[in-house]
This record gives structure tokens, C-alpha cells and sequence, in this order.
């Protein structure tokens, strides 16, 4: 028997944004481990002008040393913003992946 007194929720409803901007997101970076691996990323992050917290980043090296990943949680204004700052880590060339 049918209920028709149940509404279906609108797309809205039924899928509410998973972030509220601006909010602190914490990113991922890889790369080829290299001494200055870490002030490269920090540099795009500066030239984005994208705020990020200090005390937030970790450089961690790969079990054989031949990559690093550099962990830091950044102020995301929007997906905009992500996304741009996404394409510049990964325009240096230095950059495997960014989650």
C-alpha cells in the first residue's frame, strides 16, 4: 500500500552541501622528496594568498625516501578556490597528487 502523504525531499534536501565555506581543509601534496620540497608548496600556497596554518604542516618521506608528502590544512574560501589552488600545486611540475 502506498503512503502518498510522504513527500520525497528536493535535491537540495536530500544532498546538503558536504562543506560549509570558508572553513579549514586539511590537503595532501606529493611529490619527489628534495630538500626544498616543502618551501615550494608553502610558496604556492603564499602566491594563491591562501592562508594556511603553520602548525599544521608535516613533511612525511615514503618508506624508500623517493617521494615526500607534505600535509597542511589551509583556510578554503570556496571550491573555487580549492580548485585554483589544486591547478597551481600541480603546475609547478614537482607535484604527483593532491588530495
Amino acid at each position: 500500500m502506498s503512503n502518498s502523504s510522504v513527500e520525497t525531499p528536493s535535491r537540495d534536501e536530500a544532498n546538503p552541501p558536504k562543506i560549509d565555506f570558508p572553513c579549514d581543509y586539511p590537503i595532501k601534496v606529493m611529490g619527489e622528496a628534495a630538500p626544498d620540497f616543502k618551501v615550494s608548496i608553502l610558496d604556492v600556497l603564499v602566491g594563491e594568498a591562501t592562508e594556511y596554518h603553520q602548525q599544521s604542516v608535516t613533511v612525511v618521506d615514503s618508506r624508500n625516501g623517493r617521494f615526500q608528502s607534505v600535509r597542511v590544512t589551509v583556510k578554503a574560501e570556496s571550491p573555487a578556490h580549492l580548485d585554483r589552488l589544486f591547478q597551481a600545486l600541480k603546475a609547478t611540475g614537482r607535484v604527483h597528487m593532491v588530495l
